[in-house]
């Protein structure tokens, strides 16, 4: 993604495209698989500190521009969300690797429909398969 694009897609979510927001998400673009703040943290270097980064990711998921990911190694991963209008409709199943500790997208693995008692109106859900992946299952 290029600035101009970031720009469109924060503004598109409500979110003015700040210097520090458009580093953080073209480092959330780059990652291969969800990303936590240490991550983060080291792939922007002496760019950004800690808490900046930590308050972009906080806004970032208030404005559904990433997925908050509690996968179950006491560190909140990020990924973009890439539809336009959020819903849990579009949020996918994760797997996460008890061995190397990596959390994978199963893009293609929808999160099962949950049926809800009156009154209740969900806005996410936290989906996570654990196990080994097919590198540390060999």
């Amino acid at each position: 993604m290029n600035n101009i694009e970031i720009e469109k897609a924060l503004e598109g979510k409500g979110v003015k495209p700040t210097a520090n927001r458009i580093l953080v998400m073209k480092e959330l673009a780059k990652a291969t698989h969800p990303v936590n703040l240490a991550d983060l943290e080291s792939s922007l270097g002496f760019s950004m500190d800690r808490a900046s980064i930590f308050r972009v990711l906080e806004l970032f998921a208030e404005k559904d521009v990433v997925h908050a990911i509690e996968d179950g190694s006491r560190s909140i991963k990020y990924e973009l969300c890439h539809s336009t209008h959020h819903s849990i409709s579009d949020q996918h199943v994760h797997f996460f690797c008890e061995r190397c500790k990596e959390t994978y997208c199963l893009e293609t693995v929808k999160v099962p429909e949950v049926e809800m008692p009156d009154g209740f109106q969900p806005r996410t859900i936290n989906y996570v398969v654990k196990g080994l992946c097919p590198k540390c299952g060999e």
